[in-house]
């Protein structure tokens, strides 16, 4: 599956953190894709996770191209032990992104949970980074 997402620049940035649980949870799913990409349903709030190796992506199903926030620059080397949270970075590119980022933590882990609980994903994904076009489309 090939899912091409752009982003505004960043209306703001800030230092979070991701339980312990949520962090392994979604690399064992990536672990479980054949090119490490986890695409995570996250049905009642109608958003798609993108989770890879460097960031988490989140788009909405209204604008399935365009990146609402980010969760990027994870340091799990930073923690102590693996049931310490693990710190990041929250990237806001939309006005209402930090209303969603409230919102979105305890649904992506349900999501993630549900996700985990069915069969192995065999099937190849890639993301594909692109700047956003010259003309805003």
């Amino acid at each position: 599956m090939d899912i091409t997402v752009f982003s505004n620049p960043a209306l703001s940035r800030e230092v979070r953190s991701l339980p312990a649980a949520q962090y392994n949870l979604a690399r064992m799913l990536q672990a479980r894709s054949p090119l490490g990409v986890a695409f995570v349903p996250i049905r009642g709030m109608q958003f798609l996770a993108i989770l890879d190796a460097e960031e988490f992506i989140f788009v909405d199903s209204q604008y399935k191209q365009w990146a609402v926030l980010a969760w990027q620059g994870f340091r799990p080397q930073a923690r102590a032990s693996l049931l310490d949270a693990v710190p990041f970075e929250a990237v806001f590119y939309r006005e209402d992104a930090q209303a969603v980022q409230r919102q979105l933590q305890p649904e992506l882990f349900k999501a993630m949970q549900a996700l985990a609980g069915r069969e192995r994903i065999d099937g190849p994904a890639r993301v594909l980074k692109f700047q956003r076009p010259a003309d805003g489309r």
